[in-house]
């Protein structure tokens, strides 16, 4: 790290201390990393951005008291828009169908507790930086997972998608797929500069924030369906 560069500034959302704690060694042994703030439920990581706390990562459980990570999110995102940090969801895989929601509130993805320090660190830099949280085929089963069971909501509005051109839509689907952009490159006959471009251009016009929540709405939309994915290698 160079000298002029400042630290990622991070929050800790988890209502168990000794995680809390298990975590800031793990991350502050990192010089790019800076935990700033500790919170012990949803409720407190509210509060302490909504006045004024700068932070660029807010690592988020689920299930807390007072205020869960699900509903915390959403106010966040909400309350502090374009200004709002990223929030990376830490999960187990049986608590699925909450994951689901946060990344519907508005989270930028999710990380396995039990995963190692060295994927959690590459999680965090990742999602600072705008990209995949995880790799995508993680993202694919997550969802394959869990959009079965979901209970039915309302009809989903599929007009905004229309604003897509042919190419986007295409794209779109393959992210969706769980294809990485050196995978959508090769099965579109694009160059992965191009790709981005275009993932870049899907954000815009669908107002979404990154490439989860591309994934998000092409299963809400039913532009891909619970089964049309990519075998796993």
């Amino acid at each position: 790290m160079t000298g002029a560069q400042e630290p990622l500034r991070l929050m800790l959302v988890d209502d168990q201390q000794l995680v809390r704690v298990g975590f800031r060694m793990m991350l502050e042994a990192e010089d790019d990393l800076e935990v700033t703030a500790e919170a012990s439920d949803g409720r407190q990581a509210v509060d302490l951005l909504g006045r004024g706390l700068a932070v660029d990562v807010v690592l988020m459980d689920i299930r807390m008291p007072v205020l869960d990570g699900v509903a915390a999110t959403g106010e966040i995102v909400r309350s502090l828009g374009a200004s709002a940090p990223k929030v990376l969801v830490l999960t187990t895989f049986d608590l699925d169908e909450y994951v689901y929601s946060a990344l519907r509130a508005g989270a930028s993805g999710f990380f396995l507790k039990d995963a190692g320090p060295a994927e959690l660190i590459a999680a965090i830099r990742a999602v600072h930086g705008g990209d995949a949280v995880v790799a995508p085929s993680a993202t694919r089963r997550l969802l394959e997972r869990v959009v079965p069971v979901l209970p039915a909501e309302s009809a989903p509005d599929t007009r905004k998608l229309e604003e897509l051109t042919d190419r986007e839509r295409e794209v779109m689907i393959a992210v969706a797929r769980g294809m990485s952009n050196g995978e959508i490159a090769g099965s579109l006959f694009l160059a992965e500069a191009t790709v981005k471009t275009h993932i870049g251009r899907i954000l815009a016009k669908l107002q979404l924030r990154d490439r989860v929540q591309i994934v998000v709405l092409a299963y809400e939309t039913g532009l891909v369906r619970a089964g049309e994915v990519t075998p796993e290698p």
